[in-house]
């Protein structure tokens, strides 16, 4: 049987399983296996006959979610602010494993242009952090003070301020995933360019060390959030592009639900971050121990919640990878 021939027999069966995953539980239990099974059958086959085809993946996506809800009815009893944190965001970080690899690669990238740039022309610096910023830290640096800066302000004030501000820059990287995804690359190359410029401008001072030990204290979960959130505006965006299976307009609603999962996601991450920057960062004479203590474990946190995990669920569901 032909690929289309294949699609056209079962389309029907697929959507409307699909349908009944989004209403939620309450579905009778035996139906529900009958059609798991249905659908992994259907899966293999596509894995044997077409194994580069868009229905493959479409089936594996589907497989992936329908074992998602099974496994939450099945062994989680508890609220659904439980099953959101342990299964149902990590299975949409799997399923969008490729969008945060992009996000990550876009924003790198953008890093290295403000770095280069910066290198090439130290007024690039001026321009992308302001004569003011500049003038400020210079003034700092020449009091032995080069990260004064976080000392500025009252901490609560801070922590509300710097906590806001990060869910904006996060809510407007997805947003702008609506413009056909442009208007998340422009803002991930945005914010990458300025760090790169911020980095590479201490690097010139002599000060590298001081400011990474600084800044990544609250910045590693800053930049891994606004990364992920460039990651949900690609899928939002994508979504509309490339629907697949899916009508245009159904494509978007799908993707727009998704990526909005992955930003509710990273709301407690900001106000951790926040709370980094408005309480610890301003601590500049801590030991560079202490200091890498956190920075490592804010690492290890993202690179095991949306990386590793999500991979261990969907290899304990016995998924093929796309």
């Amino acid at each position: 049987m032909n690929e289309a021939a294949f699609i056209k027999a079962n389309l029907q069966k697929w959507e409307q399983f699909e349908k009944g995953l989004e209403t939620g539980s309450g579905r009778d239990p035996d139906e529900l296996a009958s059609q798991f099974i249905q659908l992994t059958d259907d899966l293999a086959y596509a894995q044997t006959h077409y194994p580069t085809g868009e229905i493959t993946a479409y089936l594996n996506s589907l497989t992936s979610r329908a074992y998602g809800f099974i496994y939450r009815n099945k062994r989680e009893k508890t609220s659904r602010f439980v099953t959101f944190w342990r299964y149902e965001l990590p299975e949409v970080a799997y399923r969008y494993r490729k969008y945060l690899l992009y996000s990550f690669l876009f924003f790198t990238i953008s890093c290295l242009i403000g770095a280069v740039s910066t290198a090439h022309d130290e007024d690039f610096a001026r321009l992308i952090l302001g004569d003011a910023y500049v003038n400020m830290t210079e003034e700092n640096i020449a009091a032995g003070d080069p990260m004064a800066v976080y000392k500025k302000m009252g901490r609560t004030d801070m922590f509300f301020a710097i906590t806001f501000n990060n869910v904006r820059v996060a809510l407007v990287c997805f947003a702008a995933g609506i413009l056909f995804s442009a208007g998340t690359v422009m803002a991930l190359f945005s914010n990458g360019i300025m760090l790169g410029a911020f980095q590479y401008w201490f690097f010139h001072k002599g000060l590298l060390l001081t400011s990474a030990l600084t800044i990544w204290v609250h910045g590693t979960l800053e930049i891994s959030s606004i990364i992920i959130a460039g990651a949900a505006g690609l899928v939002m965006g994508n979504s509309f592009l490339f629907p697949g299976t899916y009508s245009r307009m159904a494509s978007l609603r799908r993707g727009a639900r998704d990526g909005v999962k992955l930003v509710i996601g990273l709301v407690p991450i900001f106000v951790v971050a926040g709370f980094l920057e408005s309480f610890i960062t301003r601590l500049t004479d801590w030991p560079n121990l202490a200091k890498i203590a956190i920075i490592a474990s804010s690492a290890a946190f993202i690179v095991y919640y949306f990386i590793i995990y999500p991979n261990r669920l969907a290899k304990n569901a016995d998924f093929t990878q796309n």
